[in-house]
């Protein structure tokens, strides 16, 4: 009777949620590009799960490092190709950028006014963890841990926010940006890198890239806002043409396989990007535009629909996030023992089996974080009057049917 009873729970339980999820389907606008949506989950589950994946906090004496299984196992290196897809980030970034903006100045809307709305939506979060880890950094320090294990804290914990910054140098230059070739910083790119490592120029040259590199993908943001990309062709065209680049580059040029950064390697891909980084993310970009058609029939299904519009609504959190979640783990787990897959050295395919059935763990840390200061990325205050960034209804006489569609 029991079994039955609960199984009459989870049967009503999950009759709620379908009609909670065909409530917010039928809330979304018709004219939305869901699939759009679609890629930004896909970009920041990407790096999340990839952070999650290669990033390592060994227990060594008292004190705790960084290390990749991408150094012991080089050959793993294709797990970086999947994962690292930051170039899909700014292509959507640049894409909604622009088109916001165009919007924006089709209504009158002040520039200065447009970027405090979207800068905001980037930097409001950021407080909380900022102050955070201010209070247990300062803690650690004074119950004694050693200052190379709080560096390493930190600088896994803020490594995000480098990303926030290069990207809202994007925003605030988009203006600027929306007629741009990408074409022009790929040059930029491939200059710094023959100056770099063709002619021996000096390594701080490779900073440029760190704006002209993610420039690439961004402008073709605008290129696909401007309608240019719309054809599978150019999606065809970018993934095989990055795709070659990419293989050339790393086969002949010298360029590491790995699209992360690896500790102690002598080049890091990604810090600052390198051309093959670049051409890798061309290649992404050209797999992302072909995805969207399929993206859009998958998110026609309610659930599906859902699930993509609750991560979008929450994207900051889970981003600033994610690696508090995996060394919150960590170190609870150091407080009873050391643990495989968590505290040892990532050395063999056995330590990655384990890692991988640590991330449920991850995720249901990272969910109590979201319960904790989610409300920061809406600025800690409703907007009701505002309205979501995902679902956007009409406001107008209502209806019982419209009420319960703006409710969910």
């Amino acid at each position: 009777m029991e079994a039955l009873d609960i199984g009459a729970q989870n049967t009503s339980a999950l009759r709620r949620i379908r009609t909670l999820a065909g409530r917010l389907d039928a809330a979304t606008p018709s004219e939305r590009d869901r699939a759009v949506d679609a890629l930004r989950v896909l970009a920041i589950l990407g790096v999340v799960l990839g952070h999650w994946l290669v990033t390592a906090l060994v227990a060594d004496g008292g004190a705790l490092r960084t290390a990749s299984p991408l150094r012991d196992m080089p050959w793993l290196a294709p797990i970086s190709w999947v994962f690292q897809t930051l170039a899909v980030f700014f292509l959507v970034g640049g894409h909604v950028a622009t088109k916001g903006y165009a919007a924006a100045h089709a209504r009158g809307t002040a520039y200065g006014e447009w970027l405090r709305t979207r800068l905001s939506r980037l930097f409001t979060p950021v407080a909380a963890l900022l102050v955070l880890w201010a209070v247990t950094a300062a803690g650690l320090l004074a119950t004694g841990v050693g200052v190379d294990t709080v560096h390493t804290l930190l600088k896994l914990a803020l490594s995000p926010l480098w990303f926030l910054l290069v990207f809202a140098a994007l925003t605030a230059a988009t203006p600027l940006l929306t007629r741009l070739n990408p074409l022009w910083p790929l040059a930029v790119v491939l200059h710094v890198d023959l100056i770099r490592f063709g002619l021996g120029g000096p390594s701080w040259l490779g900073w440029v890239n760190l704006a002209a590199g993610w420039l690439v993908p961004y402008t073709l943001g605008a290129a696909w806002t401007r309608g240019e990309l719309d054809r599978r062709r150019a999606g065809w065209l970018l993934l095989t043409g990055g795709g070659v680049a990419t293989a050339v580059l790393v086969t002949w040029a010298g360029y590491p396989a790995s699209m992360v950064g690896v500790p102690g390697a002598a080049v890091s891909n990604l810090n600052p990007p390198t051309l093959a980084a670049v051409t890798f993310g061309l290649a992404q970009c050209g797999l992302a535009l072909l995805l969207r058609a399929p993206l859009r029939r998958a998110t026609r299904r309610p659930m599906a629909w859902a699930a993509v519009a609750l991560v979008n609504l929450s994207a900051m959190t889970v981003f600033l996030w994610h690696q508090t979640a995996l060394m919150a783990t960590t170190a609870t787990g150091l407080a009873v023992g050391r643990f495989p897959g968590l505290h040892t050295a990532p050395e063999s395919l056995a330590w990655l089996a384990v890692r991988v059935a640590w991330m449920p763990v991850f995720a249901l840390v990272l969910v109590v974080c979201w319960a904790a200061f989610h409300g920061h990325e809406k600025g800690g205050r409703s907007r009701a009057g505002r309205g979501s960034r995902v679902v956007r209804v009409q406001r107008r006489p209502e209806t019982a049917r419209d009420g319960a569609a703006r409710r969910a």
